[in-house]
């Protein structure tokens, strides 16, 4: 059966030293373990591993783990840091990177662009780029320096995704106000903070009336879609009492969550199978995160292992193949 990941990510070596030189807030910080871990400030964001930065290494985990295609992208902080030259610079070195593997690999890489999303004429025209380059979607934060995807100033460039009918990986990163939270310690960013940043990012999307405006991009919810499966209830329940002159969605909440893509990364076969329960095993297709410390490729292929075969196969490869034309 083939297997398409289309949640795994990969850095370079440029990158972390623009990051390192020009990062503002952003640092490197030595854990307990001897590792060096990138933070915003106090929190932890990212560990970055052998993996992220070695192109041969990750096709021999494909070839071990029978992954056949890897559509990899940038990962938080991606490139919302160092003005505006920086951050442009940070998306070309990425994209042309990942432009380069697939040239090298054009049977088992594809790639997701990452944009200067705060200066959206210069984000356009690294979408354009990058498409030209061969990407297949594009990749954005749940926040974008502590903005929302619904934000008015970023309508240029969810128009030009738009347009496109591209793919769009939504991925979590420290939400604002880690620190008020008490998200600091024990990587509670991580384990709750990303399913928040995700869950209300999304969630602003399908009250905002975002995928009415934008019918043709195809949005991919990362981690399982962070909590949103679990409250489709009160979406619904929501919507119900909300005053009509202030409802701007179309449709219903669980409308929107069925409308939407999502990715295989649960941790937890049950959480997978309540995923699917609500909006169906066409919208779910598989990821392991890796080559993160916390990467689930075992998980992703137990969990969709067990799942009734038509959907085992929809999941690992037959909704990537709609989803991407691959």
């Amino acid at each position: 059966m083939t297997v398409i990941d289309i949640h795994t990510h990969m850095f370079t070596a440029r990158w972390l030293e623009l990051l390192q030189q020009k990062g503002g807030v952003y640092n490197i910080q030595t854990r307990p373990d001897g590792q060096r871990e990138i933070f915003r400030g106090h929190t932890p964001v990212v560990l970055p591993q052998k993996g992220h930065f070695d192109w041969a290494l990750r096709i021999r985990h494909m070839d071990e783990a029978k992954i056949d295609v890897s559509v990899v992208s940038l990962t938080c902080p991606n490139v919302y840091w160092g003005g505006e030259e920086v951050s442009t610079q940070a998306a070309r070195e990425a994209n042309d990177n990942f432009a380069e593997a697939q040239r090298a690999y054009p049977e088992r890489i594809r790639w997701f662009a990452s944009l200067p999303w705060e200066y959206p004429q210069r984000a356009v025209q690294e979408l354009e780029r990058s498409c030209a380059r061969g990407a297949v979607g594009v990749m954005v934060l749940a926040n974008v320096g502590g903005r929302s995807l619904t934000d008015p100033m970023f309508a240029p460039i969810w128009q030009e995704i738009d347009r496109r009918a591209l793919p769009v990986l939504v991925h979590p990163t420290d939400p604002p106000g880690v620190d008020v939270m008490d998200m600091t310690r024990f990587d509670l960013s991580w384990s709750v903070g990303f399913m928040f940043d995700t869950t209300l990012a999304v969630t602003r999307m399908i009250f905002d009336g975002f995928f009415d405006r934008h019918p043709n991009l195809r949005l991919i919810a990362a981690h399982g879609g962070g909590t949103l499966p679990y409250l489709v209830g009160r979406f619904e329940k929501g919507d119900e009492v909300e005053l009509p002159q202030r409802r701007q969605m179309l449709r219903k909440p669980t409308d929107y969550l069925r409308h939407i893509h999502y990715d295989c990364i649960t941790y937890n076969l049950g959480a997978l199978q309540y995923l699917i329960s609500v909006v169906g095993a066409e919208h779910v297709m598989f990821g392991t995160d890796w080559p993160h410390w916390v990467h689930d490729t075992r998980g992703a292929f137990a969990n969709t292992a067990a799942l009734p075969p038509a959907q085992t196969q929809a999941v690992r490869s037959g909704n990537a193949e709609r989803i991407f034309g691959l």
